[in-house]
């Protein structure tokens, strides 16, 4: 199936095009999708020379050792690109990309992306930008890994969770649009289910998780004093007590 000129339109390196550039696009597209669990590609997969985006649904982007062991990577929403080594590499897949949910996946012949990049460079440096953070992202999850501790990678979890696809905020903060599972966090920040769930405990006064994968984000403050090792949670949390405390007897 071919993409339509909005689907183009909702991947983040094309927002910037005219209608009738997608429209130029569009014979040299492909959609598929993809239920629950399917496997979009392989690790060390050869993948087709294009670029992958995602226009609808979740995507899991994971690597799993010789023993067994799964550390998810990233998780991709709507409008993300992915593949990198499809358009600018060796062509072989560097990690897993299975789907977290049914998801729709657009692929752009390589060459008909290129004539587009020749009148339109901003797509390249946008493809750029994305790869660069992401890159800094993994550089961050391995010093994260040898260097911090466990609520520190945490925190900053959350963080970055929070950054894409955002946040709305609720009764009692800022909610995640991104819903969770402990066993998701837990394989992303290198430490057990149940360590996830303990330490989810510990932050308490400043992120909150409820059934369905729900993190709120109580406390921004808070949780960034935690994510740079400036404050223990226990002492967030004995001054909101003793703050909650003077309120009420004020």
């Amino acid at each position: 199936m071919k993409a339509t000129v909005e689907q183009l339109a909702s991947i983040s390196v094309f927002t910037q095009l005219q209608p009738e550039q997608l429209a130029n696009l569009q014979p040299h597209t492909v959609v598929k999708t993809y239920q629950t669990d399917e496997i979009v590609s392989h690790e060390g997969d050869r993948l087709p020379p294009r670029l992958y985006a995602l226009i609808n649904g979740l995507l899991r982007v994971s690597k799993t050792a010789t023993s067994g062991k799964e550390t998810i990577l990233r998780t991709l929403t709507g409008g993300d690109i992915f593949a990198a080594p499809a358009l600018f590499g060796n062509g072989i897949a560097p990690a897993t990309v299975s789907a977290e949910s049914e998801a729709q996946v657009l692929m752009v012949d390589r060459e008909a992306l290129l004539a587009v990049i020749q009148a339109n460079p901003e797509i390249a440096l946008k493809m750029m930008a994305v790869f660069n953070q992401r890159l800094q992202q993994l550089h961050e999850m391995v010093h994260g890994l040898v260097s911090e501790r466990a609520i520190i990678r945490l925190a900053r979890f959350i963080q970055y969770s929070a950054g894409e696809p955002g946040t709305q905020i609720g009764g009692q903060g800022a909610c995640l649009r991104l819903q969770l599972s402990y066993y998701e966090i837990a394989r992303s920040i290198g430490i057990t289910y149940e360590e996830c769930v303990r330490l989810f405990k510990q932050l308490h006064s400043v992120a909150s998780y409820s059934r369905g994968g729900k993190i709120t984000i109580l406390d921004w403050d808070g949780l960034d004093a935690i994510a740079h090792g400036t404050v223990e949670p226990d002492a967030i949390s004995f001054a909101s007590a003793v703050g909650n405390r003077a309120s009420q007897e004020s």
